[in-house]
């Protein structure tokens, strides 16, 4: 992305052709005199050393000269700059609701929305505090880590969708354990939860995780989106609402006095995001009174300085206007400037280069995520392949690893997308192949065994030496018969608690996961064979775990669960 921080100065590029057009009426005038002296082709053999067109090549270096002054008073920029700062602020961690029922359109544009333009807007006020962000429904988990990275918060809010999370609901109890937990280990700095919600809580607990906050030392604040009136929830992609199991619509509505609850029990305040400027100052003035401490941080300016190149040609171009002289030089009628083309090529590259190297890559964020990646900072690699997929949509290298780096952290649903961008990308069938083959290994996890098959298959199109994938696709289709055979003695069977989604996990290879990073060292390791019959005890033992598994569940299937969601808004 490349941007002007002073656009206004680029008004002055109106001199260039004001100049120009000065030159030439000059130029022309000046023709008339010396036709008032004698014919032309007489002149030019009384003044041999004078030359026609070098006053022209000098002008119009010093025109490039002015237009790349005025680009660099313009400050162009592009990139990301990391720096080090001291700041004095607080931690603020935001938990937003990104269940079905904040789809819901009693707020224009919709809770959802409303939701992430008001977190668009904390954002833009803060300067001196970290923040984090959650994301909730039936299930939360960490969408930014707490860091002073601005403009990773704003990107994030792109991606945010009720389908990131499998398990719909509304669950703000964990989502205030979880922000709990975010924070850093400074002590003697002012924590703040900001819960950005419907109030609509169905699993309960949320009274004692704000209490147990507020022991901790924090303090919970409720932000308040919705009417009191309510509307249904619209299914996306269709005309139709949301039902409930008795097949009525679901009306949702704003629990305020839920989140009034909440609020007092974590020691913070509610605030009904009615008007977002209103809510904002009301924030603004509560969080004032938190108590704020001096932090390093590491921030991530937007935009870096790319003056420099500018000014370096410029520099290059009014030095070459100097040594061109507007006369022949008799002690340097040898040396022609203009016949030297190789010096000229090479200064032109040299020009080139520095301009380029001022510039950084999505290869160089791509590095940068694969080093965080290999430290096991999954999320802070998640920011730099986004910044990667932000500066080239079209490098299926940054998708690919965008896709593992989600994956580590168990966000399926987005890495999925991430795979399969990668594969309509990449032209290159292994890495293809390993695409297909991690959307096959998240498929099969969730149990969506006809998905996984035909993920499977398909990276053995591409790879049919991968011994790897072959052994989980056999490994696939058993689960899969297994899972019919089941059905089909249920009479279609009953769905199963999302909560045991994670329980075939330990049947597949534990490298089946390929957190191939796309480095070329990666890329040319071997796999190891993998011989038949060593398949097929793999697969034998795969099967016996599974026995040992399901006897477990249950067990554990005849004892109370905690979680029982019966309202997937």
């Amino acid at each position: 992305m490349f941007r002007f921080e002073d656009p206004i100065y680029l008004y002055l590029l109106v001199l260039i052709p004001i100049l120009a057009l000065i030159r030439f009426i000059s130029y022309r005038n000046q023709k008339k005199r010396l036709r008032k002296f004698g014919e032309p082709s007489l002149l030019k053999a009384l003044m041999p050393d004078v030359s026609r067109f070098r006053p022209l090549v000098k002008f119009w270096i010093l025109q490039a000269a002015l237009a790349l002054l005025i680009v660099m008073l313009a400050r162009p920029q592009m990139g990301t700059k990391i720096s080090q700062e001291k700041r004095v602020g607080i931690e603020t961690i935001i938990a937003m609701d990104i269940s079905n029922s904040m789809r819901a359109e009693d707020i224009v544009p919709s809770r959802l929305d409303r939701s992430k333009m008001m977190i668009e807007n904390l954002v833009d006020h803060f300067s001196n505090d970290k923040i984090g962000l959650i994301v909730f429904a039936g299930d939360a988990f960490v969408q930014l880590p707490i860091t002073s990275d601005y403009v990773s918060a704003k990107m994030f809010l792109s991606s945010i969708d009720p389908e990131m999370i499998a398990t719909q609901g509304t669950d703000i109890a964990k989502a205030i354990e979880m922000a709990t937990h975010s924070f850093t280990q400074e002590e003697g700095i002012g924590k703040a939860i900001i819960v950005i919600t419907d109030g609509e809580d169905h699993e309960g607990g949320a009274l004692q995780a704000a209490e147990a906050a507020k022991d901790a030392g924090m303090r919970v604040y409720v932000l308040g989106v919705g009417s009191a009136k309510g509307a249904p929830i619209p299914i996306p992609g269709t005309n139709d609402f949301m039902k409930d199991n008795a097949g009525n619509t679901v009306m949702s509505a704003l629990n305020e006095e839920m989140c009034k609850q909440v609020a007092q029990a974590g020691g913070g305040a509610y605030i009904h995001v009615e008007n977002n400027s209103a809510a904002q100052e009301q924030l603004d003035n509560e969080l004032d009174k938190l108590s704020k401490k001096e932090t390093s941080a590491t921030v991530f300016s937007e935009f870096d300085e790319q003056f420099q190149a500018f000014g370096l040609l410029a520099l290059f171009l009014l030095v070459l206007e100097i040594c061109i002289l507007d006369r022949r030089n008799p002690l340097l009628k040898n040396i022609s400037l203009f016949k030297r083309k190789k010096q000229v090529a090479m200064i032109a590259l040299l020009m080139m280069t520095l301009t380029a190297a001022a510039q950084t890559t999505d290869r160089q964020y791509i590095r940068q995520g694969n080093k965080q990646f290999h430290a096991g900072n999954y999320a802070n690699a998640e920011v730099s392949y986004r910044k990667a997929v932000e500066k080239n949509g079209k490098n299926p290298q940054a998708a690919f690893n965008l896709g593992n780096a989600l994956m580590a952290q168990k966000k399926d649903s987005a890495a999925v997308e991430q795979f399969q961008n990668a594969a309509r990308l990449e032209s290159n069938p292994l890495r293809k192949s390993q695409a297909f083959h991690n959307i096959g290994v998240i498929c099969q996890t969730h149990k969506q065994y006809g998905e996984a098959i035909e993920a499977y298959k398909n990276a053995l199109r591409l790879n049919p030496n991968d011994d790897e994938t072959r052994y989980n696709l056999v490994l696939c289709k058993h689960q899969k018969q297994k899972q019919d055979k089941n059905q089909q003695n249920q009479g279609g069977g009953d769905n199963k608690n999302d909560d045991n989604k994670d329980k075939n996990k330990d049947q597949q290879k534990p490298d089946q996961n390929k957190d191939k990073q796309d480095d070329k060292k990666q890329q040319e390791q071997q796999k190891p064979q993998m011989s038949k019959e060593n398949a097929e005890q793999l697969l034998n033992a795969a099967i016996q775990n599974e026995k040992q598994t399901q006897d477990k569940m249950k067990k554990a299937q005849q004892q109370p669960q905690r979680r029982n969601i019966q309202k997937n808004w």
